[in-house]
């Protein structure tokens, strides 16, 4: 950690993919910007102004796991980062580093959705075009794992059929929708 409460420090990466030439850099896991950054050398030892040589998007994560030896044989403490574009492969200095920055990655990478609460009844003002046998047709949207889902609501519009011409009604307040 630094003295910004950052997760840091040395890693050998494969900057090439399929390379297996490892180059070590200085990580920092910055999660207040939302990016993994990688420097020649601790950016306190570099000049100022000093641009990092690489960068992540922690968005673009979808995984972080220990490396098989299927997938580098004969490297230990290795780990591999699943993203968007590719994968990148890291080496820690030890098995207390490894699992340091993999559980830290994770927890940075993690997608939480907040549980919903009970759907209270609302009012709404709409116009709507009635349906035969006075129903009304509409979408309720949620996301649900990142992903928007809409699902049709159907409610009985008895209560207003005076209010229609034609196939035309006008509601100035629907009470709930189910």
């Amino acid at each position: 950690m630094d003295r910004q409460n950052r997760v840091c420090g040395f890693l050998d990466i494969e900057e090439k993919e399929g390379s297996s030439r490892f180059q070590r850099r200085y990580f920092i896991l910055d999660t207040q910007r939302n990016t993994l950054l990688w420097y020649m050398d601790n950016p306190q030892n570099l000049p100022s102004g000093a641009y990092a040589v690489g960068s992540l998007q922690l968005t673009y994560i979808s995984k972080v796991s220990e490396a098989t030896g299927k997938q580098k044989p004969k490297t230990e403490f290795c780990f591999v980062i699943n993203a968007v574009s590719r994968r990148y492969f890291l080496h820690a200095n030890d098995a207390a580093d490894l699992r340091d920055w993999v559980l830290s990655l994770n927890k940075a990478t993690k997608i939480t959705v907040p549980k919903a609460g009970p759907l209270q009844p609302r009012s709404e003002v709409s116009t709507v075009t009635c349906e035969a046998g006075g129903k009304r047709l509409a979408y309720k949207t949620e996301i649900i794992g990142g992903v928007v889902v809409h699902t049709p609501i159907y409610q009985v519009l008895n209560q207003i059929k005076s209010n229609c011409i034609g196939h035309m009604c006008r509601i100035q307040q629907v009470q709930t929708l189910q």
